[in-house]
């Protein structure tokens, strides 16, 4: 029987730096599996600048905290030992891992080096706006404290394109190219967004491309991860991506999922990017979160027929990885976007209830953040079981009007008591659609699996059904087996 899948971010920016995130993650691989979680996404696992880091400013991808680097052993989140226990525990119940990969960047070098480097204008990369100067920069990798293990392999200027910090002026801002290197094309934003941060990795490099390939397979083989999820792709060169996937797939003989960050609410660009790596992953819906958080910001001022246009799961939802919020879109973080807390339901219900896209799930909204003091979302694991158990079928819509919309699973013979129905508004009216369900429905009774209506839908003679919402909410219409699975029995 096939079961939908639904993927956690398992978890967010601001967690305790005590070293026992991967223990936590093995201890809740049963919980997760019992609720519906069939994937889940681990944070970077490999050496960054400080035991303090998230694990994006990378600096050693073969350490996984088995060295004694940057000041530590372990990494923010555990030793590789419990890092490769994690996956044990997720893998024993059924759940596949995704590791974060964050090629992009290194940070934290070794030691200094002189380079020769031009500026370039910061808002359009393509313009240099400085004559050849003489920089200090991080530039040389010797990984000391792992002297050799794993791979040999020691960076240097020459697999760098170019960086943003000069050792002798110690100012941040200046974007520094080595001279006799040049940008790729990426991202237009900037001219091209090829420079994010750090020193910027020459992913032209042949000898960088094939160390590239080189650790991936080591990781691959020494984790036993199943999917990878691609940080910042927008920033790399467009081909590199496409080439990695396909000759290790074609080398290991197996599908290893991928799903790439490319951080634009632009759908063309998503689109574009989809082409140009023919379609050898999915990418994060970013255009869609936007869209969610324009909705949860506008209120009854913002028109839900509307919430779908212009995003990646209508357009291309074989490729499309649905989510409301994530680590970046965090309160104080760069991407800051958060989705406002009485719309998180409704969002939800959106990427979790429909037939498009495959949704992430966000730890925080599960769990609550006490750091940032942000609520858990109410009823956020109903809706992961209803998505496990009961959104099967034929879907059709009924986005009525600019504040009330709504949809229809209609079951299948594959998922016993299947089919449900969700109607959700965003004035403070609420309201009723009537939507055909099925005349195989004729007589049943649907109620609202989230409390807030509490009379029961039955269905007519001609299989339709008058589902209402409340205002500002969320219903789900669920038939009465599935009711007392969720509710009575829960």
């Amino acid at each position: 029987m096939s079961t939908n899948k639904t993927m956690m971010q398992y978890f967010e920016w601001y967690l305790p730096n005590d070293g026992l995130w991967w223990k936590r993650c093995a201890a809740k691989a049963d919980n997760l599996a019992a609720l519906g979680i069939t994937e889940v996404w681990l944070p970077p696992a490999y050496k960054g600048t400080s035991q303090e880091d998230v694990g994006y400013g990378v600096y050693d991808m073969y350490d996984l905290g088995e060295f004694d680097q940057k000041g530590t052993i372990r990494t923010k989140y555990g030793t590789k030992e419990e890092y490769l226990e994690a996956i044990r525990a997720f893998h024993a119940v059924g759940i596949e891992v995704f590791a974060d990969i964050v090629l992009n960047h290194r940070m934290g070098g070794d030691e200094l080096e002189e380079i020769t480097a031009v500026t370039d204008n910061p808002e359009n990369r393509w313009e240099q706006i400085g004559d050849k100067q003489t920089i200090r920069a991080w530039s040389k990798f010797t990984f000391p404290g792992r002297n050799g293990t794993y791979s040999k392999f020691t960076w240097d200027h020459r697999h760098f394109t170019g960086t943003d910090w000069d050792e002798d002026a110690k100012e941040q801002g200046n974007i520094y190219r080595f001279t006799g290197k040049s940008w790729d094309q990426t991202d237009p934003e900037k001219g091209t967004f090829d420079y994010l941060m750090g020193m910027n990795v020459d992913m032209s490099n042949p000898t960088v491309v094939k160390e590239t390939k080189r650790w991936l397979k080591w990781y691959l083989k020494e984790t036993g991860v199943d999917g990878l999820r691609l940080d910042a792709v927008k920033h790399i060169s467009f081909p590199f991506y496409k080439e990695l996937l396909h000759d290790i797939r074609e080398e290991k003989h197996r599908e290893l999922p991928a799903v790439g960050e490319y951080w634009s609410g632009d759908l063309e660009r998503l689109l574009h990017y989809l082409d140009a790596v023919d379609n050898e992953m999915s990418l994060f819906d970013v255009a869609l979160h936007y869209n969610i958080f324009h909705a949860s910001q506008g209120g009854e001022n913002y028109d839900l027929r509307t919430i779908l246009d212009n995003t990646l799961v209508k357009a291309r939802p074989m490729n499309a990885v649905t989510f409301v919020d994530n680590h970046d879109t965090q309160y104080g973080q760069s991407l800051e976007s958060f989705v406002e807390d009485w719309f998180k339901p409704l969002a939800y219900a959106l990427i979790l209830l429909r037939q498009e896209g495959v949704p992430c799930v966000f730890y925080s909204d599960y769990y609550g953040n006490p750091v940032k003091n942000r609520p858990l979302v109410p009823n956020l694991g109903k809706l992961i079981k209803l998505r496990r158990n009961y959104a099967y079928g034929e879907q059709e819509d009924s986005f009525v009007s600019e504040h009330l919309i709504g949809w229809v699973r209609r079951g299948d013979e594959e998922h016993e008591n299947a089919g449900l129905a969700v109607v959700m508004s965003n004035n403070a009216d609420g309201g009723s659609i009537r939507m055909y369900m099925g005349t195989q429905y004729a007589g049943e009774s649907f109620h609202d699996v989230l409390g807030s209506c509490t009379e029961p839908v039955v269905i007519g003679e001609d299989g339709c059904g008058d589902f209402a919402t409340q205002g500002s909410n969320v219903a789900i219409w669920v038939r009465k087996a599935a009711f007392e699975d969720l509710v009575v029995n829960e």
